[in-house]
């Protein structure tokens, strides 16, 4: 339990590296976008969709029964891909339960019998995973909220544009959405992260953000809660793109492997496996974690392209996780022209980590570190040791300083690079190791 129930615990968050988000729902056997769909996308923002109509794609849900469903298998796979964290779609905002609800006909376990969360849920914590669970608290299915249909809505979709029911409808569909959303924290045993979407329908006052809050803090005390729980939320979630700059608190990116969040088919803009890698080691040398998703496919199954992705981070952090998982922000860009990492090590020194995200030139540069204390430099990936030199900051040896700052240089050769990301790692000690070694010189 928490020590302070208004502020859970997030260090455990700060340092995961790679979560796995998962889209899913019926859409997925029509190769549809989840939700969507139904609006022809978002005004502006790619990608472009053929909308749907809306009744079309509500009747569409018996269709749904993905018979090759394995979430051991998936978890598996994401697990060797370094992923350490889920969060799975219990309701995207076309109001399809993946959960087994007491509260609607408009569910997986209706339709097919079964509780996809709830398996989810049980196959990831038993190896290993952070549990988290994606709740839209936009409903466009139901009655109340009200019914999205086809002359009520702009295609595509306008964000600020939606249709009001009255205020008895309104009271009514809040108590149905805290209802389900009581159903997830109380069904599925302790849930680390509560994803919550769709603020941007209704005011932050009708929402009632706060009331959201403190029911979610009542049931699941120690439950991380995104920032879209708007002015309550305990980490930071961009989309699409990293930050600027690292935000002042917990934070994750949230990022497609394509341009779309479920199974599309039709949409053919795979990000490279690279691309993917190098955007988590960014994220990770800032001090954020990456959401890397998946929109499963119509039959249970991962998509090829994204089984493929999933096989090349294995393989890269078979070699390198050490460089991700359990990290801190590494060194700032003016040290290192590139993102890095950092852990302490048990003897109370430090290792840095050097993502070479481009090819260097015949050597590597880090500035402003105690060259007095540098021990070792070697290939993560490979543990063959590079050769090295350092160069003191010449008022640093003008006063004879015992701690000297200054320029560390690491060769590279060109055979040793790594196809994906080079990492080299730098071993400090906690005080000089050496004292009188000329300049430029390693000890």
């Amino acid at each position: 339990m928490s020590t302070n129930p208004t502020s859970p615990d997030t260090s455990w968050f700060r340092s995961l590296g790679l979560g796995l988000f998962l889209h899913w729902g019926h859409a997925s056997t029509q190769g549809w976008e989840l939700s969507w769909q139904m609006t022809g996308g978002v005004h502006l923002q790619p990608p472009a969709l053929e909308p749907v109509p809306v009744r079309t794609y509500f009747d569409n849900a018996p269709s749904f029964r993905p018979e090759r469903f394995d979430p051991a298998a998936w978890a598996e796979s994401a697990w060797r891909a370094g992923a350490r964290y889920v969060v799975f779609t219990a309701k995207h905002h076309d109001g399809f339960a993946m959960f087994d609800t007491g509260l609607s006909d408009y569910s997986i376990a209706k339709t097919w019998g079964r509780d996809v969360t709830g398996e989810v849920v049980e196959a990831f914590r038993a190896r290993g995973f952070r549990i988290g669970l994606y709740f839209s608290i936009v409903d466009w299915h139901h009655e109340d909220y009200p019914r999205l249909t086809d002359d009520a809505i702009a295609k595509p979709y306008r964000v600020g544009v939606y249709r009001r029911g009255t205020e008895e409808q309104w009271a009514h569909y809040r108590r149905f959405m805290l209802g389900q959303l009581e159903e997830l924290l109380t069904g599925y045993g302790p849930i680390d992260i509560v994803w919550l979407d769709g603020e941007f329908e209704h005011s932050e006052e009708e929402w009632d953000f706060a009331g959201i809050r403190d029911f979610i803090r009542t049931h699941q005390p120690d439950a991380l809660v995104n920032d879209r729980c708007l002015g309550h939320g305990d980490f930071t979630t961009p989309e699409q793109q990293l930050p600027v700059m690292a935000p002042d608190r917990p934070w994750e990116t949230c990022l497609t492997m394509s341009s779309t969040w479920g199974y599309v088919p039709s949409d053919d803009t795979w990000k490279s496996p690279r691309t993917l890698l190098h955007t988590l080691i960014e994220a990770a040398s800032m001090g954020g974690n990456l959401l890397l998703n998946i929109g499963p496919t119509d039959d249970g199954t991962f998509p090829p392209k994204a089984v493929e992705r999933l096989e090349t981070l294995a393989g890269w952090m078979d070699r390198h996780a050490e460089s991700v998982h359990g990290t801190q922000a590494g060194l700032d860009l003016w040290q290192f022209h590139g993102p890095s990492t950092r852990r302490q090590l048990a003897d109370g020194g430090e290792r840095l980590y050097l993502h070479l995200t481009m090819r260097p030139y015949e050597r590597i540069t880090v500035r402003g570190v105690p060259v007095n204390r540098v021990r070792a430099a070697r290939l993560l990936g490979t543990g063959t040791p590079l050769d090295w030199s350092v160069q003191p900051n010449l008022k640093h040896v003008h006063a004879e300083a015992a701690d000297p700052s200054g320029e560390l240089y690491v060769s590279v050769p060109a055979t040793e690079l790594d196809e994906l990301c080079t990492v080299v790692a730098v071993d400090l000690a906690v005080a000089p190791v050496r004292v009188d070694a000329p300049a430029g010189q390693a000890a």
